[in-house]
């Protein structure tokens, strides 16, 4: 194994969050919170729903980045010249049965929370919930998978933006608005920055496996590009959507987490090595959690 082995945790617990990749739940987390405080802002808050919702969204993370371990190692993916974390499928940590186990009874215990909010909430949130595994499991999984066709950061837009954020608004109050979409877009963003760092960081060994991503499709400089893009919008959004009148004034507080901005975009618009570009990824992981956060404290207080 590479030097990444040799940094591996040892014991069950730590293979498991090493599996599930703690660095990407604020893309579940994030939607979630905003959805909800704009329902609070509009006069709704049914807390069981909110606690099924957040649940039912990392658990949903949480069987994709376990199925995408294991799907990714089948296909040979993770190669060992790969220059992020070690995958505990390919790296021979654990049994590609047990990963994949544990994707299933991640997906399994999202339905439980799915058919709870159906029950509440309407038949809409069953499509909603199962659109959303699928689009967990077809990532790198199934005949054709769509993560390597450069749909991947497209996918994370819509679920982790536009359907998540939408859906958390929908639980709560059963309609949809303006403004949970208008909300969905920098989330979403954001979201998608993350699988662009990822995407940027195993630019060259995804080409060497046949893995076609976005980065592989556009090259180097221009997946950096589309990063900043991403981060560069999201931070601005909310203050267009405020002098249009769509939000309250007090959500140009998400403009706070803007000094979050400069590390992560400099280590994407420079680095090669693997050390930098992760703690990339980490860093825009942390932008989304605290520009969320902010965005949801401002609709709380408006």
């Amino acid at each position: 194994m590479t030097g990444a082995a040799a940094r591996v945790p040892t014991g069950t617990l730590r293979l498991w969050l090493l599996a599930i990749r703690p660095r990407t739940l604020p893309a579940s987390i994030a939607p979630v919170l905003v959805g909800t405080a704009l329902a609070v802002h509009d006069g709704v808050f049914q807390p069981l729903r909110f606690a099924a919702a957040l649940a039912g969204s990392i658990l949903i993370q949480i069987g994709t980045n376990l199925a995408n371990d294991y799907s990714d190692a089948r296909r040979g993916a993770d190669r060992e010249d790969r220059l992020g974390p070690v995958r505990v499928t390919a790296g021979g940590l654990m049994p590609p049965r047990r990963v994949l186990a544990g994707a299933w009874v991640a997906f399994a215990a999202a339905v439980g929370c799915g058919l709870y909010l159906t029950a509440v909430a309407g038949i809409w949130v069953l499509v909603i919930g199962v659109a959303s595994i699928l689009a967990g499991v077809l990532y790198t999984g199934g005949p054709r998978p769509y993560g390597y066709a450069g749909l991947g950061e497209l996918f994370v837009f819509v679920f982790f933006g536009l359907v998540a954020v939408g859906g958390s608004y929908y639980v709560q109050t059963e309609r949809l608005s303006t403004a949970s979409l208008l909300l969905a877009v920098p989330v979403g963003l954001l979201a998608a920055a993350i699988l662009v760092v990822n995407n940027v960081r195993d630019l060259e060994s995804d080409r060497r496996a046949g893995k076609i991503t976005l980065a592989v499709r556009l090259g180097r400089r221009r997946t950096r590009r589309l990063y900043m893009a991403c981060v560069a919008t999201a931070l601005v959004l909310p203050g267009v959507y405020v002098a249009a009148g769509e939000l309250p004034p007090p959500t140009l507080a998400s403009l706070l987490a803007a000094p979050l901005a400069p590390a992560p975009l400099r280590a994407v618009a420079s680095a090669t090595d693997g050390p930098t570009l992760n703690q990339a990824l980490a860093a825009t992981g942390r932008l989304l959690a605290v520009h969320s956060a902010l965005l949801a404290v401002g609709l709380l207080v408006a």
